[in-house]
């Protein structure tokens, strides 16, 4: 039988105790250590009543700390939930008064802002993590003692039984297309997406991994960190990312594997010692969360690393396609094949299968699949069909069944009666070299019904104007296809993942279009144009 999250340390622990589980700022943690930090977690949990089935929120940085809670409440069977410290107060209000968690644990510096703009609801028992303790909060060193006191008093505890399905992960969704919605991923759904990890990277109790992703969001929860510490791999907690703590730690800790989105990779790539940072361990680079440009693939595989893509989302925890190392640079820019246990369909509008090479709504099946949304029925209802999550994503499968994402769903953009996707204008904007990132977004059009609009960042020093945007494209696309008024900004608007929210660039857009005249095209018809 499968070990559930729950036992995943301790099992890795009877293979290799004193070994490094985490390598941070809280210093070096072997799996020897890590055990007992979580049992006295879990200790203290039950001290403090949390049983089956309750939550426990926790707001702060990537650290040992939260790794700790997480298996303490899989040990509890109890519901972690990773808060977006990204987010503003007002929005932590909101989720925490849907999940009502037992506990809220936060790091010192945003313990503040928690009390000031009364952000846990009434009777959950709020541990600040560091120096300072606000009116109403507790220390977090005297609720770990908790846990200490009772291990001693009640060392021949057992942990409940825990049913494979219940939940144990609840993270809320970006927002990036409307209003949060609470995730439940079960115990079985951590431990098959462990599983496709593991047969995506080739990854062995070997690997020492680098986490720079934010630990609230599945991607950098599920897509390395939890499977590398199921697999007894040492993993490179750091707090947050920055890019050159980033390529330092690949050579001094000989990192084999790690997950940069692509905004990370320009980070990284823009340092002058890029070009000869010792990357001599790397084994691959795993990234994805919003289309990647050809280019980045190119540069990372050559410095002679493999790039590898996946795809999927919080509600498929989040592994649902990938590509694997041999067949990176080869089948660049797609999202690579269905993970192991997962399947998928292209289908159109009525639900029907699409053939290969046809564009339609992404559909994912497998232990990995959310459970449904938090209280929310009816949006569960919705979006698991018959078994089947309806991603809102579109792509198109090959024949060799490797997954090409065209983009959301509701981004589509109708010109002229002809069907334009956003992501294969921003791939083309983003091959030139002097365009670091687009964003591809459709404007009501008197005559063509929408009109294509690209917002594009320049590589610092590119002297760049949207007349020269829209000349680099003639020939490339096909003239319907092509921007018709091209705006260049010094960032675009993302998500705490690195995701563009289209919806803030569609504001952003009219904005800039009430202020600038549009850009004067040659008129041509959908039909007519190459």
């Amino acid at each position: 039988m499968e070990l559930l999250p729950a036992d995943w340390i301790h099992a890795a622990a009877a293979r290799c105790a004193g070994k490094d589980a985490l390598v941070c700022a809280d210093g070096r943690w072997t799996y020897e250590r890590l055990t007992r930090e979580i049992e006295r977690c879990e200790h203290a949990l039950a001290a403090g009543g949390v049983g089956q089935g309750q939550v426990v929120a926790w707001l702060g940085l990537n650290s040992a700390a939260m790794l700790t809670m997480l298996f303490a409440c899989a040990r509890r069977g109890a519901i972690f939930v990773p808060m977006n410290w990204r987010l503003a107060s007002p929005e932590h209000r909101v989720m925490l008064a849907e999940c009502r968690p037992a506990f809220l644990f936060a790091d010192a510096s945003f313990a503040g802002p928690c009390q000031a703009e009364a952000v846990a609801p009434a009777g959950t028992r709020c541990i600040v993590i560091g120096d300072g303790c606000p009116a109403g909060w507790e220390p977090w060193a005297d609720f770990v003692a908790a846990g200490a006191a009772r291990m001693a008093g009640a060392p021949g505890d057992l942990r409940p039984d825990i049913a494979p399905q219940a939940p144990l992960l609840l993270c809320y969704t970006s927002g990036s297309t409307g209003s949060p919605k609470g995730v439940m991923l079960s115990h079985d759904a951590l431990c098959a997406n462990a599983d496709a990890s593991v047969d995506m990277h080739a990854m062995t109790q070997a690997d020492r991994v680098l986490t720079t992703l934010p630990l609230f969001h599945v991607g950098g929860l599920n897509i390395q960190t939890l499977p590398a510490l199921r697999s007894g791999c040492t993993v490179a907690l750091h707090a947050k990312f920055d890019p050159a703590a980033t390529l330092a730690a690949i050579a001094a800790h000989a990192i084999t594997l790690t997950v940069l989105v692509p905004a990370q990779l320009d980070a990284v790539m823009a340092l002058p010692e890029w070009a000869t940072a010792n990357l001599g361990s790397l084994r691959a680079i795993s990234t994805g969360s919003t289309v990647v440009p050809e280019r980045l693939c190119h540069a990372v595989h050559a410095r002679g690393v493999p790039l590898i893509q996946v795809w999927g989302a919080t509600e498929t925890a989040p592994i649902a396609s990938c590509q694997h190392a041999d067949e990176a640079l080869r089948t660049a820019g797609s999202a690579g094949r269905a993970a192991l246990g997962v399947a998928l369909r292209i289908v159109d509008a009525e639900g029907r299968d699409l053939p290969h090479g046809q564009s339609g709504e992404i559909l994912v099946h497998g232990r990995n699949v959310m459970s449904g949304y938090w209280q929310g029925a009816s949006a569960t209802a919705r979006a698991l069909v018959d078994g089947w999550f309806h991603s809102g994503d579109r792509g198109r499968l090959d024949a060799q069944g490797f997954l090409w994402v065209d983009g959301r769903l509701k981004d589509m953009i109708i010109s002229g009666g002809e069907n334009v996707s956003p992501a294969e204008v921003e791939i083309a904007l983003q091959e030139d070299p002097d365009i670091v990132e687009a964003a591809v977004v459709g404007r009501p059009d008197a005559r063509w019904g929408e009109r294509v609009v690209a917002v594009v960042v320049p590589r610092p020093g590119a002297d760049l104007d949207a007349d020269a945007v829209m000349a680099r494209l003639e020939g490339r696309i096909a003239r319907f296809k092509q921007p018709k008024q091209v705006f260049v900004v010094d960032a675009l608007p993302r998500t705490a993942l690195g995701k563009v929210r289209k919806e803030d660039v569609r504001a952003l857009v009219a904005r800039l279009a009430d202020a600038t005249p549009a850009t004067p095209s040659a008129p041509s018809t959908p039909e007519s144009s190459a």
